[in-house]
């Protein structure tokens, strides 16, 4: 049984950047709601997973604010097309194709998917995919959990349309263990997040706990660092990294919002096709009233 894990609004976000200018005959923005429903459906044609939901950011939790109160300030407004077409997707695309949304008041949306990867790694059989460009999630990764990818830079080929991260892969990519992976973002931050940095870069950071083992045993012996500098870094800036590493652990004993038998991915071909007649997509529409005709539960309609 595979479980699709899905960063909703990473892929909204990645989506409307990617195809630009593309609306309907009203004027109605429709870029980001093309990229979505095609990267979803890629993702169920390469994973073929039976269980599937879709995890959104609502808000951000209190301790993470408490720790640190200007956490993701500088992230940018939503562009005003934008806003819309993330409702509709909410409401009723994703619903129609297939995927259970999952959302929190003040969770985030990596907090979510972790909770839903650890319950689902404790039954036997059950395989994760977690769809995600979020650092913290790496650090989930292990025999039960892999990360969907479609980053040229993670191909193991030009040819390859995806590729599936396991420990090894991320393990090459992170320059350490992924439940490492923590400890080096503890001493680097992350400017997405406003997390702030000690001034040390991935690589050296990554360098560092492989050569103690971890971040507990590198604050604990930060006179046997070899570089004066590096040392005086980690010994005036101890207090921020234990912070740092507070504000990246993942909040995985939240109570899950659906059961994860509840996330078998069931679509809705006869509204979906309804739904996509008005955003007046031509070749995705025929692609998804095909596959509705092939499943027996097509229904005709006007190809715009």
């Amino acid at each position: 049984m595979k479980l699709l894990l899905i960063d909703g609004h990473y892929y909204v976000y990645r989506s409307f950047f990617a195809i630009p200018n593309l609306s309907n005959s009203q004027g109605e923005p429709t870029n980001a709601i093309f990229g979505f429903t095609k990267t979803l459906r890629l993702m169920v044609k390469h994973l073929q997973p039976e269980l599937g939901a879709v995890a959104w950011d609502e808000g951000v939790p209190q301790r993470r604010v408490e720790l640190q109160p200007a956490y993701k300030e500088t992230r940018k407004e939503m562009p005003m097309p934008m806003i819309p077409q993330l409702d509709f997707i909410q409401k009723t695309l994703t619903p129609l194709l297939g995927f259970k949304n999952i959302l929190v008041p003040n969770t985030e949306a990596d907090d979510l998917m972790g909770c839903y990867a650890m319950a689902a790694c404790k039954r036997r059989g059950m395989e994760v995919v977690l769809a995600t460009n979020d650092k913290d999630l790496y650090q989930l990764v292990g025999s039960c959990v892999k990360v969907y990818t479609t980053a040229k830079a993670d191909l193991a080929s030009p040819k390859d349309a995806f590729a599936l991260l396991g420990e090894d892969q991320v393990a090459a990519k992170w320059e350490v263990p992924p439940k490492l992976i923590g400890d080096v973002l503890a001493l680097t931050g992350d400017s997405v997040d406003n997390i702030p940095g000690i001034g040390l870069g991935r690589k050296t950071a990554a360098v560092l706990i492989r050569e103690f083992g971890g971040l507990e045993s590198l604050l604990a012996n930060v006179d046997k660092v070899k570089s004066t500098r590096t040392r005086e870094k980690l010994a005036s800036a101890r207090d921020q990294i234990l912070q740092n590493r507070k504000m990246i652990d993942l909040d995985c004993h939240l109570e899950l919002p659906v059961p994860i038998d509840d996330l078998r991915i069931e679509p809705d071909y006869p509204a979906l096709i309804a739904a996509l007649e008005k955003c007046e997509f031509k070749s995705l529409l025929q692609e998804v009233r095909d596959e509705a005709t092939r499943t027996g539960t097509g229904v005709q309609g006007n190809l715009l």
